[in-house]
């Protein structure tokens, strides 16, 4: 690996353990770009991996994707025509309405979403809808507490692909519901601060319909030789807009079809 994506993702990587934010780290993927042939969204992804195999090898086990960048909107804003992906990990997972450690977060900022479990491997070289109402068991309810090692979210489309899609912290609803019962384009979304919606919006917000933002995970992470498994959780993104957060805020999110899930943030210390 070139020396400059080592550097960038040590850098990502103190800043996540000092919980000190860090400076940038494109112009380091776009220094190591200029001396090689791969496209730098490539490396700033090679440098999520280093750090992802890094958590790994300490024991942090893999349960799931996250999916970003699903907004039609903030595809523009950044000059991307896909979404992107994160990793996620058991111990990013909290429990629904208790207490959130102030110090478990970095800059963080809330959103809603709805959350597919998977029942069946997804292996395929190119999937299908049917392929992935098939293979998922069931939906909840899910907020999503994004974060960022980047100091004051100064990020590019390369800043949070590196930063493991700028993924923290999530909470899971706890009552699964099928597929069949759900509308999952029209359902809609609140998200409320103490009582006051703060975020409102529908599934059709998230690349029109979650399932796509599902099909695209599949399809790509298969063409990655790491296809999504039985057990997998995919976050499969914001139904609405993010909205950041503070010490001993209280957020709930109600969707549609699926219920209530709630994230508790402690005072910070």
């Amino acid at each position: 690996m070139h020396p400059a994506l080592i550097e960038a993702a040590a850098r990502l990587r103190q800043a996540r353990d000092s919980g000190q934010p860090c400076a940038p780290v494109r112009d380091l993927i776009h220094q190591a770009g200029q001396q090689g042939n791969a496209a730098a969204l490539d490396l700033a992804y090679a440098v999520q991996q280093r750090n992802n195999a890094a958590d790994i090898a300490a024991g942090w086990r893999p349960v799931g994707h996250k999916v970003g960048l699903t907004s039609r909107a903030v595809q523009r804003q950044l000059g991307v025509d896909q979404p992107d992906f994160g990793r996620l990990f058991a111990q990013m997972a909290r429990g629904d309405g208790q207490p959130i450690a102030w110090a478990d977060c970095q800059q963080p900022k809330v959103e809603a979403e709805i959350a597919l479990v998977l029942e069946h491997d997804l292996c395929h070289e190119r999937h299908t809808l049917a392929d992935i109402l098939r293979a998922t068991a069931f939906a909840l309810p899910a907020i999503e507490i994004v974060g960022s090692r980047i100091a004051n979210w100064d990020i590019s489309l390369l800043d949070t692909v590196a930063d493991n899609a700028s993924s923290g912290l999530f909470v899971l609803g706890s009552r699964p519901v099928r597929l069949e019962r759900l509308d999952l384009v029209n359902c809609g979304m609140s998200l409320s601060l103490r009582g006051e919606p703060v975020s409102v919006g529908a599934g059709a917000a998230c690349l029109d319909n979650p399932l796509n933002a599902a099909l695209w995970l599949a399809d790509t992470m298969a063409r990655l030789g790491e296809p999504l498994r039985a057990g997998d959780v995919i976050l499969t993104g914001t139904l609405g807009p993010m909205v950041p957060v503070r010490p001993g805020d209280v957020f709930s999110a109600d969707i549609q079809g699926l219920g209530r899930v709630s994230a508790a943030f402690a005072e910070a210390q």
